[in-house]
């Protein structure tokens, strides 16, 4: 019998962010990066894979550590953490994972080649391969080697790779020269080759291999031009997260724009070129959707990654979103979409309910944490360091997790429930607080409940009287009061 499932969606101690979903017989597989709950930098652990069958996504299971980062000649230098993988079936039938090296905060990631790791079932266990290399064994490092992206088109093995910074985009770079030795020291490539490379060392690529998965037939090119301006890029340049998939005979190019908190797309009749941008499917602050502006942004946001797939006949997005304060102990959250009849992409909200059939049940104990809107009015914009400013946020102590830093005016929303004859809604909650609780049906709504607030060292559960029609709602709870209060569970009945 299928069990309910929400964001995020993994159990809720997993951090697995940049996901790759992939449909590999009757199940799905969600490769992805490995943070570490509360971790001090991006990716600090080995790859492990889950995967749930195609007709019951609330039913995910570990397959375990699927490759190592020891296992990478790259180890153990400075680049020792495994960045964003993709995996594809090869003309072979066995499964090639492509990943890049890369050091502590991102130090060290643009300038290694492409490695690559073979396994004969989608669940591993992997090994190493190789990297991908010119027909005289070199290392292939045209460009930027980084956030690889894969798919085998037909039987042909296209490798998508790439990022781009804002720097080339100053009118002057060519006679900046703290701009060109910024690339020189970040690439580890020549004033010369930077120079001399037309368009730019930057930007979205694509290379073909062989099929031996790792020696290039056809030579990197850029996929899409690196200057913006002017084009359909304009507001949403590509910065990493290079993903691809195919429908029918179109392209959709995934990627993280420059904006950081949104993945967009892009189509294109060809594989390497005529791409024009689509739009964005979904930001980990809401950011965009209904015109939503960055300065009202419903979550922390910060680093996004993620891909499209088509799961037994429905579409869904996968994307990541930020915990602990930081960029480093990032979960994956997932979203249904729809391909229109024209090949558009409406831009989605982020829900609790995610991969659910429809909206949660209104019955019953659920994590605080599945909170898809957690905002205090003024949350940050995540960077490459962990936040010491006080604000709401989620985080762990021993084996509870909870929504934490709870001061007057947070609110926690949760979209959506399903309301069928629940008379009493319960918080467990602690900290120093003392105040209400109030739930809301909407944004601005009617006042459902008011649950009171008063100081505890333990985890209490305060309770209230629920008066809210049936049928399907978002709950708002906003805290008004004096002090800070934790969050852990949330209670129907």
């Amino acid at each position: 019998m299928k069990k309910q499932v929400y964001n995020p969606f993994l159990p809720i101690y997993e951090c697995i962010p940049d996901g790759e979903p992939h449909v590999f017989g009757d199940r799905v597989y969600l490769y992805g990066s490995h943070d570490k709950e509360g971790g001090e930098t991006f990716c600090m652990q080995d790859y492990t894979v889950y995967s749930a069958p195609i007709d019951d996504l609330s039913d995910w299971r570990c397959e375990g550590t699927i490759y190592r980062a020891d296992q990478d000649p790259a180890y153990p230098t400075a680049r020792k953490y495994m960045y964003a993988p993709d995996v594809v079936r090869g003309n072979d039938g066995r499964y090639y994972l492509y990943y890049c090296m890369s050091g502590r905060d991102g130090v060290g990631g643009y300038y290694g080649p492409i490695s690559v790791a073979v396994s004969d079932t989608p669940a591993g266990a992997y090994r190493y391969l190789g990297f991908v290399r010119w027909p005289d064994g070199s290392p292939m490092l045209k460009y930027i080697c980084f956030d690889p992206g894969v798919i085998n088109d037909n039987g042909t093995i296209r490798i998508y790779y790439g990022t781009q910074f804002p720097h080339e985009e100053t009118p002057d770079f060519r006679t900046n020269e703290a701009l060109i030795q910024d690339e020189v020291k970040q690439f580890h490539k020549t004033r010369e080759e930077i120079l001399n490379t037309p368009e730019s060392v930057m930007g979205p690529c694509m290379v073909v291999v062989e099929d031996d998965m790792l020696t290039v037939r056809e030579a990197p090119k850029h996929i899409i031009p690196y200057q913006t301006k002017g084009t359909s890029f304009e507001e949403h340049p590509f910065f990493e997260a290079s993903s691809i998939r195919k429908v029918g005979d179109i392209y959709y190019f995934i990627y993280s724009s420059w904006k950081n908190h949104e993945l967009c797309y892009a189509t294109s009749k060809y594989p390497d070129r005529d791409f024009t941008f689509g739009g964005t499917i979904v930001s980990n602050g809401d950011v965009g959707y209904e015109g939503r502006a960055e300065k009202d942004r419903l979550n922390m946001t910060g680093t996004t990654h993620g891909s499209i797939e088509n799961i037994n006949g429905q579409w869904y997005v996968f994307y990541h979103r930020l915990t602990h304060k930081s960029d480093y102990s990032r979960q994956a959250c997932a979203e249904k979409i729809t391909i229109q009849s024209d090949g558009s992409i409406v831009q989605v909200e982020i829900t609790s309910c995610g991969l659910n059939d429809g909206p949660l049940k209104a019955e019953g104990i659920y994590p605080a944490v599945i909170a898809c809107n957690i905002t205090n009015g003024h949350m940050p914009h995540g960077a490459n360091k962990i936040y010491t400013d006080s604000f709401p946020n989620v985080t762990h102590c021993g084996e509870d997790r909870f929504i934490a830093e709870i001061q007057s005016g947070t609110m926690l929303g949760y979209k959506y429930f399903s309301f069928m004859g629940a008379k009493s809604l319960g918080v467990q909650l602690k900290g120093t607080g003392t105040g209400t609780l109030t739930a809301y049906d909407a944004v601005g709504g009617n006042v459902v409940a008011e649950i009171p607030v008063t100081p505890s060292e333990t985890w209490t559960t305060s309770t209230a009287p629920l008066n809210i029609s049936d049928g399907v709602h978002p709950l708002y709870l906003i805290y008004s009061g004096t002090g800070e209060i934790a969050v852990k569970e949330i209670q129907f009945a």
